[in-house]
């Protein structure tokens, strides 16, 4: 028996004590600590399999084609899916490749010339697939979250455009009517504070087009401020929405009621649940109401209203991205998951009750304080 062919029926052997060594020290990595052996050795076994192979004489493009047609460009996505980063990916077939020189070595076999260059054929090529494979689908969902995220700021585009158009028309009406009054002078509060707010959205776009290296996920900006004002300034900017639609708006915040939060995203948030509800309830009234739950440090908060109500056969549905209604189109397309999104960044839950033709009521439960 000639030394590559030792070698290969060593590798076969002692397969199950290979892959035992190589797990107790792939486990020191930080994102396999906690995998079980399944998704652990995923393709590795395989991999060993296909060394045997290629010790055994295949060429050196029947090694690539051996590699390719295996699992390592799968293995990639499974090592992306369970949060390895691409050097994890990299240390976990080194530390293979150490193994098996280990074992090389323990059985009075040098792994010189042909030996040597063949296992760093196939595990070369099966880092490059692995990590082509990962690094590719991890360029498409950065560029997919980067197209979530500015879609949802579009979205949020909307709301005080609605606005500024309503007041527009609302103050142009009145100041022919009977000249600059009070409501007139609310209207152009309303109006000043809702383009400011277009302003900071608008910057926010360019900013993230400018920038192609986007994060991942949602970042916060946590600080404590008074819940009741916060409420209170966001439901004075829908008031020419809410008006139009002669729909009343309550905020039944407690005045001493302090959320720490990012003010920014929580703003998004109200806008979405108050302007959806606004939009089935013409006539009717909303409420946003807010508690602290005892010790569980935490905050509920609620818009509720008595309008249309939602079908029970979307209740699953309402915060899942497109899910629109049919019959008022534009309705809980992308604001739902937009506010699923927001609350979920913050560790928090959302939740809707609804009966149709009786009303809904949207609830958040936010941490009270950081961790």
């Amino acid at each position: 028996m000639d030394h590559l062919e030792k070698l290969a029926a060593l590798v076969e052997k002692e397969r199950a004590g290979i892959l035992s060594r190589w797990r107790r020290l792939v486990r020191e990595l930080p994102s396999a600590r906690e995998l079980d052996v399944e998704t652990l050795n995923d393709h590795i076994p395989g991999l060993l399999e296909e060394l045997a192979m290629a010790l055994r004489g295949k060429s050196e493009q029947a090694i690539t084609k051996s590699v390719a047609e295996r699992s390592a460009t799968a293995h990639g996505l499974q090592r992306l899916r369970v949060a390895f980063d691409i050097q994890e990916v990299v240390a976990e077939y080194n530390v293979l490749r150490g193994c098996l020189h280990d074992l090389a070595d323990e059985n009075g076999l040098e792994l010189q010339g042909k030996p040597f260059h063949t296992i760093n054929r196939v595990f070369d090529a099966a880092i490059g697939l692995a990590l082509e494979t990962y690094a590719t689908q991890r360029a498409l969902e950065v560029q997919r979250r980067r197209e979530e995220y500015l879609a949802f700021l579009v979205h949020d585009l909307r709301t005080p455009l609605s606005v500024i158009s309503l007041a527009g028309k609302v103050l142009e009406n009145t100041m022919a009517d009977r000249g600059t009054g009070d409501e007139a002078a609310q209207m152009i509060k309303a109006l000043r504070r809702s383009v400011q707010h277009l302003q900071t959205l608008v910057s926010k776009v360019l900013e993230e087009n400018a920038n192609l290296q986007v994060e991942s996920g949602t970042k916060l900006e946590r600080r404590e401020f008074d819940l009741w004002p916060f409420v209170q300034a966001v439901v004075h900017d829908l008031y020419p929405v809410a008006g139009d639609s002669k729909t009343a708006l309550r905020n039944q915040v407690p005045d001493d009621l302090v959320i720490y939060a990012d003010a920014g995203l929580v703003k998004r948030v109200f806008q979405n649940l108050i302007g959806n509800a606004i939009k089935y309830t013409s006539g009717g009234a909303i409420e946003i109401g807010a508690r602290e739950l005892g010790d569980e440090g935490t905050v509920e908060i609620w818009v509720r209203d008595n309008g249309a109500g939602i079908p029970a056969s979307m209740i699953e549905r309402v915060f899942d991205k497109g899910e629109t209604d049919q019959v008022n189109e534009g309705g809980m397309g992308l604001g739902l998951a937009i506010v699923k999104t927001f609350v979920e960044a913050h560790d928090g839950k959302v939740a809707v009750e609804s009966k149709e033709g009786e009303g809904s009521t949207f609830r958040i439960w936010l941490p009270r304080r950081g961790s």
